[in-house]
């Protein structure tokens, strides 16, 4: 009789960073003064290149230089990102910043007004025009370097956290942004909880939520949602994760342009979404993803195996 045929079980590409946990079977942990939501407004301060590279558009662009959406992203931060500060100073909300490295050049004064709120400064790469994770392993550990150090020149000291542009990631980004010192990076929307990433050498960083449904790109440039149904949507995330943070610990973050929401006509519904969050600031952690960062590194287990990542 022949035998019977069988075949190999395909091999399928893991990322080996964190093993599968559900949150019910988790530790349960709070936020300071015994709060079980953190909330924390991710705010994007980026610039673009005038006739190459990547940005959002606003409508279908035309032939280099798309003078169109470009104007439209730098009234961003020529006019929304002032309106926007202006709402977080009335509201006594922080925020967390989200910084390409060359807005410095491009834009003088705008980080250092924020800064001057105490807001915590991200790294965010060089700028939305490019993806770090199309690049090689050298030349994303030269953009790594390049934007940490202007940061670090600019605010007197390094920044914990990276967002990459375009939520870009190669294979080795962890790796990388642990080897440059890197406490937490934000790329990653799997959960609702930190997690620990294991990275090569033995080493982990943590990665903090990020949101990509309450985020006005993915919302309002992708899906077309107006900012009425943008702010309903952040108001409706917010009451549902505060009664689920009665069971656990959660994290919900709120992903903000300024050449989107800053826009009049989305700026005053979004206030009235932030305004719903801060009257339950006595409820609620009204912070940043760097303390949510520091604050759960001990609390949380450590990164399963890695996966070959030695």
């Amino acid at each position: 009789m022949p035998l019977p045929v069988t075949h190999p079980e395909p091999t399928l590409s893991r990322h080996g960073r964190y093993p599968y946990s559900a949150l019910p079977d988790r530790p349960v942990y709070d936020w300071p003064d015994g709060k079980r939501l953190a909330v924390y407004l991710a705010l994007n301060l980026e610039t673009f290149e005038f006739g190459d590279g990547l940005g959002a558009e606003l409508a279908p662009g035309g032939p280099q230089p798309d003078v169109l959406n470009y104007a439209w992203r730098d009234w961003g931060n020529r006019v929304g990102a002032w309106r926007i500060r202006d709402m977080l100073d009335d509201l006594r909300m922080p925020a967390s910043l989200l910084v390409n490295s060359r807005i410095y050049r491009d834009c003088p004064g705008l980080i250092e007004a924020f800064r001057a709120r105490g807001d915590e400064i991200v790294g965010h790469g060089r700028s939305n025009a490019e993806r770090q994770g199309t690049l090689s392993e050298a030349e994303e550990r030269a953009l790594i370097a390049e934007a940490t150090a202007v940061l670090t020149r600019e605010e007197g000291t390094a920044p914990a956290g990276w967002l990459g542009p375009w939520i870009s990631q190669s294979r080795v980004t962890p790796d990388l942004l642990a080897e440059a010192g890197y406490r937490y990076l934000l790329d990653w929307c799997h959960d609702d909880q930190p997690t620990w990433f294991a990275t090569r050498g033995g080493g982990r960083i943590l990665s903090v939520p990020y949101p990509q449904e309450l985020n006005d790109i993915p919302a309002i440039v992708a899906r077309k949602e107006t900012g009425r149904a943008f702010a309903e949507a952040i108001i409706d995330g917010f009451d549902e994760m505060l009664e689920q943070s009665r069971r656990a610990p959660l994290v919900m973050g709120i992903a903000l342009h300024p050449y989107i929401v800053g826009q009049p006509h989305r700026l005053r519904p979004l206030r009235r979404a932030l305004d719903h969050i801060a009257r339950y600031r006595d409820t609620v952690w009204l912070t940043t993803a760097g303390a949510i960062a520091a604050h759960a590194a001990d609390r949380i287990e450590a990164p399963g195996p890695a996966n070959g990542r030695t």
